[in-house]
């Protein structure tokens, strides 16, 4: 079917869609794609295909040229079904088709208009009509209505593509949900970056358009390391499309290879080898994009260029590079090398937005997990700078606000300035798992466990193998003394990697808050950072009753950290009993800038000086609420 409307009409033209997909019909609609060009040629083929045209008149769209137009193809193919959603005559022309009543039409898939319609259809096509669906099958009546979704159908890549939405497939994959899996690398390894890269930038792109749900990096690189065809791959990841691709490069040409394949059957859907110059490789990203989404039937959300970007090619590899390191969140060593790759691109593309968001972001890992206490400002300060430089040249980028929210919360504690950078990033790239991750993050520790656990709840849906995703939901969790639900999450992570940073500790917190004492100490003692496992096992211990053992827990950790750990230590005192002493170390981690104090308003451990009008003081001084 192709269903023509005024754009006015546009939610009746939905639910409609969406009606008619329960009995069977395939339906295109133009609310998915955009104007120009492209749109006449996919509405002049949409409507050459199509069995029936189904036109729905209203006082806007009789005086619409476009609605006319098809219209009149479908009358001159004596396959028009003609119907009125408020008792509008149909133009001069189209008076001589009985017109079907749509005005009291409340969507329902079982109304008489909608038999009256199938009907319509079967003695155009001469056919009977096709049986309805079974009543029992399952629907989501307000995503159907508030998401506009329903059968599509368009011509893409030479063949009819299907578009299924959440209405019609399987019930584990979100019909418009795909993953790009890591283009393959062809060419030595030292131009495996360019591979990374351009896998990135195509997933980017797809993820800028709000009709698809695109599974973010980690995720979409776990599965494609498990052995197992295209179904099972799709299935692991609750997937309905895979994107995969090779990249190899010969001298200054670069070939791309790139296959779409339904999850569902395994079947490619289409394919498309290119070739371009490695100075055209920024507009080869975006030409894939387009492709696949335009082969999904789904528009992109723009045309314009990623905002941030470079047509430098040597700015480009080092960007390339340094995301790649800084990805592996491996060491002090990689996180500094990585830096030096953001400057490599700055200094050949000084408007590089994205190297600028890119470099703040690695300049506050350092401060954050290797720096010492006399380092931490300076390095949070070059942070903010390369943020505000980020968006001075990309207003639009969502990882230069994100970057200057991170630096702005986690160097200088500043609360109220950071949150408008968190809102504007979570605006600007909602569809982006680490953008999503970060957000919640925040949210819940400035208390607001509702946005937390929304955003949070996105970001493993994402990125469901990510280890870091589920430290996350712990985390939130944790703060939200979910404790139950803290441990399933930290767990998860630790499943995905064993040897992840402080997961076993937050897995010992939240089993010391359950008084499950025996395991946390299991937990704790396979923790690799001394200052979260002696954190830890210095509560652990106190709560056991083990004194001498807890003062050597404590000892180890300030012998070890340090100035470092001045939050951590809050903690140990806190929960010892001792809130002078608690107090007094969070001054001292206020003075240095520890960025422990990003918690401060919703650690569980600090609950004990929760009625100290000092600690309340301190919180407000913070600009939590």
């Amino acid at each position: 079917m192709f269903l023509s409307y005024a754009h006015a009409d546009q939610a009746t033209a939905q639910r409609l869609a969406a009606a008619l997909a329960q009995h069977g019909y395939v339906v295109w609609w133009d609310g998915l794609i955009e104007g120009g060009a492209q749109f006449a040629k996919s509405i002049r083929e949409a409507l050459e295909a199509a069995d029936a045209i189904v036109v729905l008149w209203s006082k806007r769209s009789i005086e619409s040229d476009w609605v006319c137009d098809e219209a009149a193809q479908g009358r001159d193919r004596r396959r028009l079904i003609p119907l009125s959603l408020d008792g509008s005559l149909p133009p001069l022309g189209f008076r001589q088709y009985q017109t079907i009543d749509l005005g009291r039409w409340r969507g329902r898939a079982d109304a008489p208009q909608i038999e009256a319609i199938r009907r319509a259809i079967a003695a155009a096509v001469g056919e009977r009509p096709v049986a309805p669906r079974p009543t029992g099958w399952p629907i989501d009546r307000r995503r159907m209505i508030a998401g506009g979704v329903g059968t599509v159908a368009a011509l893409a890549g030479g063949g009819l593509v299907a578009w299924q939405s959440g209405l019609i497939g399987p019930a584990s994959a979100a019909a418009r949900s795909i993953a790009v899996l890591p283009f393959r690398n062809l060419s030595d390894s030292e131009q495996a970056y360019l591979s990374d890269g351009l896998t990135e930038e195509v997933r980017s792109a797809l993820s800028r358009n709000a009709g698809l749900m695109v599974l973010a990096a980690t995720s979409s690189a776990a599965a494609s390391d498990d052995a197992g065809d295209a179904r099972s791959i799709a299935s692991k990841l609750a997937v309905a499309y895979l994107l995969e691709g090779s990249v190899q490069r010969a001298g200054d040409a670069v070939r791309v290879a790139t296959n779409l394949t339904n999850g569902r059957t395994g079947f490619s859907l289409w394919s498309q080898r290119v070739e371009r110059r490695l100075d055209d490789i920024f507009e080869l990203q975006s030409e894939i994009a387009r492709m696949v989404s335009n082969a999904l039937t789904v528009r992109m959300a723009t045309d314009d260029p990623a905002p941030g970007g470079t047509r430098n090619v040597r700015a480009y590899e080092a960007y390339s590079r340094g995301r790649a390191l800084y990805n592996l969140a491996k060491d002090e060593a990689t996180d500094r090398e990585a830096r030096a790759h953001y400057e490599v691109a700055i200094a050949a593309d000084p408007k590089f937005a994205l190297a600028h968001a890119g470099l703040s972001r690695v300049l506050a890992s350092i401060a954050a997990s290797h720096a010492e206490a006399a380092e931490l400002k300076p390095l949070y300060a070059a942070a903010v700078s390369e943020a505000r430089r980020a968006i001075a040249l990309a207003p639009t980028l969502a990882e230069g606000h994100l970057a200057l929210g991170y630096a702005r919360f986690a160097g200088f504690l500043d609360v109220s300035g950071a949150k408008p950078s968190y809102d504007k990033a979570r605006e600007l790239g909602g569809g982006n798992a680490d953008i999503l991750l970060l957000y919640a993050l925040f949210t819940a520790r400035a208390r607001h466990f509702a946005a937390a656990k929304t955003a949070i709840e996105r970001a493993v849906v994402l990125d469901p193998l990510n280890p870091r995703s589920h430290r996350a939901a712990g985390t939130i969790a944790y703060a939200a003394r979910d404790y139950d639900l803290a441990i399933g999450h930290f767990r998860r992570a630790l499943a995905l990697n064993p040897t992840m940073s402080n997961a076993n500790a937050m897995l010992g917190n939240s089993l010391i808050a359950l008084g499950r004492l025996d395991e946390a100490r299991v937990a704790l003692t396979a923790e690799k950072s001394a200052m979260f496992k002696f954190a830890g096992l210095a509560i652990l211990e106190h709560r056991a009753g083990n004194p001498a053992a807890a003062r050597r827990a404590l000892d180890t950790l300030v012998a070890e950290a340090g100035d470092a750990a001045l939050y951590q230590q809050a903690q140990v005192m806190a929960q010892w009993g001792q809130p002078d002493e608690a107090i007094g170390l969070l001054r001292r981690a206020r003075e240095v800038g520890d960025p422990g104090l990003t918690a401060v308003a919703s650690d569980p451990a600090l609950d004990p000086l929760q009625r100290d009008p000092r600690f309340r003081a301190m919180v407000r001084e913070l600009g939590f609420a």
